[in-house]
């Protein structure tokens, strides 16, 4: 399916994705699956049951994640507004459906442009399920025993516990975090630069304390 898995995709949570074909010419991404043994409790994130060659089958989605449009690495065609709208319009029905959808609510934890994929026609699709929790529809908040996600990304509440209760709006905060990113109201901030590695609330902070932000 692979061919001896000789086109790497990326690195997900718990193991490497390979692009490769179905005998129908159907194109998928395959997740081998790590051997950690940190899965075989946080796995039913992605899937229920998990067969004997531990791996998982996805559709393949050509337009690869949207941080390579939105920060142009691979020196792409701009998006323009309308696909940028269709975009978060999609990527926002996803997180809605994750939250109230399903039998159980899931929360995500690392909602980020780097996570959510694009298929042939810019349809976003919602990936790597990796740090998720699932939580019950009745219950609002969840325990968690450290913070998760990427740390530009991460809710307050997710930082420091006195702020709130932890629950499925650190998704929403992410998601506001990506909706900047696309609008590009920290341009000036790359993802090689060490600042985009902060917390965001400390980032203000520092810029106000230091006079760079009004």
């Amino acid at each position: 399916m692979t061919k001896n898995f000789e086109d790497k995709l990326g690195q997900g949570s718990f193991g490497s994705v390979y692009k490769g074909k179905l005998r129908s010419g159907h194109l998928v991404a395959v997740k081998l699956l790590g051997k950690s043994g940190a899965y075989g409790q946080d796995f039913i994130n992605e899937i229920t049951t998990i067969g004997s060659k531990h791996a998982l089958i996805f559709d393949f989605m050509p337009n690869g994640s949207l941080d390579k449009h939105i920060f142009n690495r691979e020196k792409t065609s701009p998006m323009d507004w309308e696909m940028k709208f269709k975009i978060a319009v999609g990527v926002a029905r996803g997180i809605k459906y994750l939250h109230h959808g399903c039998d159980f609510r899931i929360l995500h934890f690392d909602i980020k442009p780097h996570n959510i994929l694009l298929d042939d026609n810019f349809v976003p699709k919602i990936s790597d399920f990796g740090l998720a929790k699932l939580c019950a529809t009745n219950k609002e908040a969840v325990t968690l025993t450290a913070a998760r996600g990427t740390i530009w990304y991460v809710a307050p509440e997710l930082i420091n516990r006195s702020i709130g209760r932890v629950s499925y709006k650190a998704d929403v905060y992410s998601f506001r975090m990506l909706l900047m990113e696309m609008v590009s109201l920290n341009k000036h901030l790359t993802r090689n630069n060490d600042e985009s590695s902060k917390y965001f609330p400390n980032w203000i902070y520092d810029h106000l304390s230091q006079g760079r932000g009004h």
